[in-house]
């Protein structure tokens, strides 16, 4: 598909995008890599790399001679967890921009720009920004639900309502690890865009890239913020862990010292020495009953005034 950056996107034949198009509007192309293979040499860009969206591992730009080229990897917002990404690559000049991508994402966010921007004042720094804006658009959203979830499970580990370490604190980690690598990589994109090193790019327009950059800056601060926070939770566990064994500790040492006690008057009178005057006693077992009692009280009463218990 071809399109004319317009005030909206509008498509055009793929003549107006190649070497010797007659319009000073950029253009805006997607293709497959075979159809790129197949009509690169049409296109007036001096290209220094081979651009194959299979082999993509990391969002990147590169400044060629007379063009720049780049890939996208992203990870899928829905399925980030299970590390989905959508990989594909462009190169541009002044005239315009090819994205080569052998799956549908790049084509369904030139859809939705062309459905839903239309541009008081159209151009390939404005389409770019929109482009990209459109990678990031749900991220606040994605970042307030993570935020929530974190703030769940903080409750519920304060309130002692988890007996094993929650593995999806690793998960969520992961995850932002994941998404924190991706911002990086945007910002250097950013950057080099706006470095703007093959002047392709309107000076005016430059702005673009630096709304972009900061933007992404502020969301991958955020996204450190909440990793600092999966590393708070973790040793909150930990911590409320070491203060439930602490606990359990302290009944046991409890419940010891009341027992310790009787036990020596069980043992005490187990022996059974014929000049023993209580064995004979008709109140001994009584007795024995009675001052047993007394003394678990009294060490319970103790234990509850020095709050070990």
């Amino acid at each position: 598909m071809y399109y004319l950056i317009k005030e909206t996107l509008t498509p055009c034949d793929e003549t107006l995008a190649m070497n010797g198009k007659t319009t000073v509007e950029p253009f805006v192309a997607v293709m497959s890599t075979a159809e790129w293979q197949e009509k690169k040499d049409r296109f007036d860009m001096v290209i220094d790399m081979d651009l194959d969206p299979s082999d993509v591992h990391e969002t990147k730009a590169v400044v060629n001679y007379d063009s720049l080229t780049g890939s996208f990897y992203i990870p899928s917002r829905r399925f980030l967890s299970e590390g989905k990404v959508y990989r594909f690559a462009f190169a541009l000049d002044e005239n315009g921009i090819v994205l080569i991508d052998d799956g549908t994402r790049a084509q369904e966010v030139v859809d939705e720009i062309r459905a839903g921007k239309k541009w008081r004042l159209p151009s390939l720094e404005r389409f770019l920004y929109d482009f990209l804006e459109r990678i990031i658009r749900d991220d606040l959203g994605l970042i307030e639900r993570t935020e929530q979830r974190l703030g769940k499970l903080e409750e519920e580990i304060i309130g002692g309502e988890m007996e094993a370490y929650p593995m999806v604190l690793n998960d969520i980690r992961g995850e932002l690890l994941d998404l924190r690598v991706h911002y990086e990589q945007l910002i250097d994109m950013g950057q080099e865009l706006e470095e703007n090193e093959n002047g392709f790019f309107a000076q005016e327009n430059i702005r673009y890239f630096r709304l972009f950059t900061e933007r992404v800056i502020r969301l991958r601060d955020q996204i450190t913020s909440l990793r600092d926070y999966t590393v708070q939770l973790r040793d909150l566990f930990s911590t409320q862990l070491d203060i439930r064994q602490n606990r359990t500790m302290s009944i046991l040492t409890v419940v010891t010292t009341i027992f310790l006690p009787l036990t020596l008057i069980a043992g005490w009178y187990g022996m059974n020495f014929h000049n023993m005057p209580e064995l004979g006693w008709r109140f001994g077992y009584p007795c024995v009953i009675i001052v047993s009692i007394v003394i678990v009280i009294v060490c319970i009463a103790f234990f509850k005034k020095k709050k070990w218990l």
